[in-house]
């Protein structure tokens, strides 16, 4: 009885969830092309499930956390890089990731989606490959544009900011125990979640 009445609250917290006020709404339109020299992902986000709940998103090439931002529900946010070779990190109750291959003055997307977790929604980020590809997510695909449309590009303002400083330890110590694990996955497994040089829009 006692694990029905866990399942249920999770549920209800993973549909209803507190949401983010830590971003805030960019002044500028989000351009698809990339700064000259540079490579750009665009993390974005729509479900109908743990739609409330937030995402944080950070580049943990170096090993360290660098944080990216906060992909509440129908948000997308934008992160200009050094092109090559990243990984990426979501985290919710657990973490998960996305490895790149970018290349310089291209611009790719990565759909955050969430999963039921224990307590909260858990998060995996999917590539955007082009049509004829194995992906979930395509450019052409009636689902991407229908995010694409539904979602507006916010950035990283002093109380998002301050938010990954205080929660540096906590993101540290999910990076630590959740990337061995992904590293061990399957080879084919690990494909489904790398983004190719030719997946740029």
């Amino acid at each position: 009885m006692f694990k029905k009445i866990l399942l249920c609250l999770g549920v209800i917290i993973f549909v209803s969830g507190c949401k983010s006020t830590l971003m805030q709404p960019s002044q500028e339109p989000l351009s698809i092309n990339a700064p000259t020299d540079k490579a750009q992902m665009i993390f974005m986000r729509s479900a109908f499930t743990g739609q409330a709940i937030q995402a944080s998103v950070f580049d943990v090439t170096s090993g360290t956390p660098e944080f990216i931002g906060i992909v509440s529900n129908d948000t997308k946010v934008a992160y200009t890089v050094e092109p090559g070779e990243r990984m990426f990190m979501v985290v919710g109750e657990s973490a998960d990731f996305l490895k790149a291959d970018m290349l310089a003055n291209k611009t790719y997307f990565s759909v955050v989606s969430p999963r039921m977790g224990f307590w909260k929604a858990r998060f995996s980020m999917h590539p955007v490959r082009h049509q004829g590809k194995d992906g979930k997510f395509t450019y052409e695909s009636k689902e991407f544009k229908k995010i694409d449309a539904n979602t507006s590009l916010v950035v990283a303002g002093d109380a998002a900011l301050s938010w990954a400083k205080e929660n540096l330890g906590s993101i540290k110590a999910k990076l630590s125990k959740y990337l061995p694990a992904w590293k061990e996955k399957e080879e084919h497994k690990q494909k489904q979640a790398t983004v190719n040089k030719d997946d740029h829009i």
